[in-house]
């Protein structure tokens, strides 16, 4: 009896040990069989300016290419914005330009023959001056008007030195920092035409890549606001698969791991993908994924990109990932 019982425990204990180290039993030339869904990424649309939706072009259901029309506002009050915008361009260019020119020769001429004139009066009226200085000695003048000789000659002289300077402000030209300032005036109005052209531009809204509308938002006649959603777009790549390892599989799933898809829809078919993502965090295994093996256990989350992907995928599709056996 006691010999019995004895060889009953040593069975009981081979059995608790082989099942704590079940797995360093198991073959590692053996498939893994991972569990997931598929995760489509998708995208709200709208129009970066506000405006009347004037068309939609896309319905729900289409199939769209990237760079395809989706839809459009009235672009009326942004061209006339571009127009008053390149205006405004055109406007400081021209005056960059007569600044770097510098004044015309018929300013420059006239401003000499001013100069000119005035040099003549001024001798003029000094030479009254003097007259009016040699007869007032001898009582042949008054000296008030020798007083309004010498007025008119000092203002005479004034005259004459503002020539001179204007004449030199004309032929120095326009001071560099003039010429800065209507570059920087260029420079801005330049800026305020690429701004303009961007909202004109924005108007249209365009598919940012393949993919499938998913939801018509607004009609034709809508006052969108900026950012307003518009469409919904469903992407059709990538096309990814979001699955699950246990921690002691997890060396064999290193991202460039290639692997096989399958899908309940489709039992005959199989897609190729590359493990492309292994999250660095545990994580319980999510409800919608999880096995009888798996449940309550931490895993880690892996994405898994789909190579050959058809368009017969839609999110939320559970898939079977297949990895091959680990080489002997």
């Amino acid at each position: 009896m006691k010999k019995f019982l004895f060889a009953c425990v040593l069975l009981a204990l081979a059995a608790g040990i082989g099942w704590q180290f079940r797995d360093k039993f198991r073959h590692a030339d053996a498939a893994l069989m991972l569990y997931g869904n598929v995760d489509i990424r998708g995208v709200d649309l709208g129009f970066r300016v506000a405006g009347r939706l004037l068309e939609v072009c896309q319905d729900e259901g289409d199939a769209v290419q990237a760079g395809d029309l989706l839809a459009r506002i009235d672009d009326e009050p942004y061209a006339h914005e571009l127009a008053r915008a390149e205006a405004e361009l055109a406007a400081a260019q021209a005056d960059l330009r007569m600044k770097q020119s510098g004044y015309r020769k018929e300013e420059i001429e006239q401003a000499r023959a001013v100069l000119e004139e005035s040099r003549v009066v001024a001798k003029d009226a000094e030479r009254a001056y003097q007259r009016q200085t040699k007869l007032v000695g001898g009582g042949g003048t008054s000296q008030q008007n020798l007083d309004s000789a010498q007025a008119a000659s000092d203002e005479a002289q004034q005259r004459m030195k503002v020539a001179e300077a204007k004449l030199k402000l004309l032929e120095a030209g326009f001071r560099a920092e003039e010429i800065e300032a209507a570059a920087a005036q260029v420079a801005q109005a330049r800026a305020a035409r690429e701004t303009a052209a961007l909202r004109l531009a924005d108007t249209e809204l365009k598919a940012p890549s393949d993919g499938i509308v998913l939801t018509r938002v607004l009609e034709p006649g809508a006052i969108v606001q900026a950012g307003t959603t518009a469409l919904s777009l469903s992407l059709e790549h990538p096309v990814w698969v979001r699955a699950y390892v246990h921690e002691r599989e997890l060396g064999r799933v290193p991202p460039g791991t290639r692997v096989l898809l399958a899908v309940d829809g489709q039992p005959d078919r199989q897609f190729h993908g590359k493990v492309g993502f292994v999250s660095p965090r545990a994580e319980f295994t999510p409800k919608s994924v999880e096995t009888p093996e798996l449940r309550t256990s931490l895993v880690y989350r892996l994405r898994v990109v789909v190579e050959d992907s058809d368009g017969s995928l839609r999110q939320g599709m559970p898939v079977t990932v297949t990895i091959a056996p680990t080489p002997q």
